[in-house]
C-alpha cells in the first residue's frame, strides 16, 4: 500500500481483525455484484469505500423515478441509464481507486459462470428467484462464496454460503431450485426504503469478512423484522438430496 492508501484505509488498519494484511486482501479482491437496485446500491458503495480492488457490476435494468426512493447509488440525472452504468459513476466519484467493470446485459449461464470463476465473492442482490437459482448454480460449480440478501415490505433476510467449505449448504438447500419470480417483486408488494440499506450493508460486511479474514461468516439464515426491530437466526445445513450441490 502507498501513503495515500494507508491514510484512506487507516480506520481499517486500526482494527486488529483487518490490519494491513486484511486490507491488502481487500485491495487485491474482485467481487461480482448482481443487481444494482436497493440491495446492490448499499453493498456496492460500502465495498468500494472499503477498498475492494475491483467490482464487477451486472444489471440490465434502467433507472426509473420509482427506484430513487431506495436505490441510493442512482439519482434523477441518470433516469434512463442502465443501473450498472449509473452505479459505476457513483463508485468512481466515491473511490477512483476501485476498478469497475460493467455488464449492461442479462448474463446467461455461460457468461455468469465465466464471471463467477474469476472473482473471490459473489453478492446476489437480485429480486427474482430465477436469477438467484442461476447465480447459486454458478457459485456451486466454482466453489465461490455467495452472499445472498433479500428485502420486501418491512422484512429482510441474509444468508452466507461459503462454498469453499465442503459441508456448506447452498441456496437451493434452503429454497429448492424453482419458484415464483413475482412473489418477491417490490413493485407488487412495496418495500420500506431503509430495509434494503440494512440488508445491503450487511451483505457488504459479510463480503468484507470473507475476503479479509476478519471474524467468521454469518451462519444459517438471518431474518430481520423491521417493524419490531427483532432479529431471528435459523440453522441451515446441507441437503444431501439437493439437486444442485449433492454431487459436490
Amino acid at each position: 500500500m502507498n501513503d495515500h492508501q494507508l491514510l484512506r484505509y487507516s480506520r481499517h488498519l486500526l482494527l486488529p481483525q483487518i490490519d494491513v494484511e486484511g486490507q491488502q486482501r481487500l485491495l487485491d479482491a474482485r467481487v461480482l455484484i448482481v443487481g444494482l437496485g436497493g440491495l446492490g446500491s448499499a453493498a456496492a458503495l460500502y465495498l468500494a469505500a472499503s477498498g475492494v480492488g475491483a467490482l464487477m457490476l451486472a444489471d440490465f435494468d434502467r433507472v426509473e423515478l420509482s427506484n430513487l426512493q431506495r436505490q441510493i447509488i442512482h439519482n434523477d440525472a441518470r433516469i434512463g441509464e442502465t443501473k450498472a452504468a449509473s452505479a459505476a459513476q457513483s463508485i468512481a466519484a466515491l473511490n477512483p481507486g476501485c476498478q469497475v467493470e460493467v455488464f449492461e446485459q442479462r448474463l446467461d449461464d455461460n457468461a455468469l459462470a465465466q464471471q463467477v470463476s474469476q472473482v473471490d465473492v459473489v453478492l446476489d442482490c437480485t429480486d427474482r428467484f430465477s436469477s438467484r437459482y442461476a447465480i447459486n448454480r454458478a457459485c456451486v460449480a466454482h466453489s465461490t462464496p455467495l452472499v445472498s440478501g433479500a428485502a420486501i415490505a418491512f422484512s429482510g433476510q441474509l444468508a452466507v454460503f461459503d462454498l469453499r467449505q465442503p459441508d456448506a449448504p447452498c441456496y437451493a438447500c434452503l429454497y429448492g431450485d424453482n419458484g415464483d419470480d413475482e412473489a418477491t417483486s417490490c413493485a407488487e408488494s412495496g418495500v420500506a426504503a431503509p430495509m434494503v440499506g440494512v440488508i445491503g450493508s450487511w451483505q457488504a460486511l459479510e463480503a468484507l469478512k470473507l475476503i479479509s479474514g476478519a471474524g467468521s461468516a454469518a451462519s444459517g439464515l438471518s431474518l430481520f423484522d423491521g417493524l419490531s426491530g427483532q432479529w431471528r437466526q435459523m440453522a441451515a445445513s446441507r441437503d444431501a438430496q439437493c439437486p444442485v450441490c449433492r454431487s459436490r
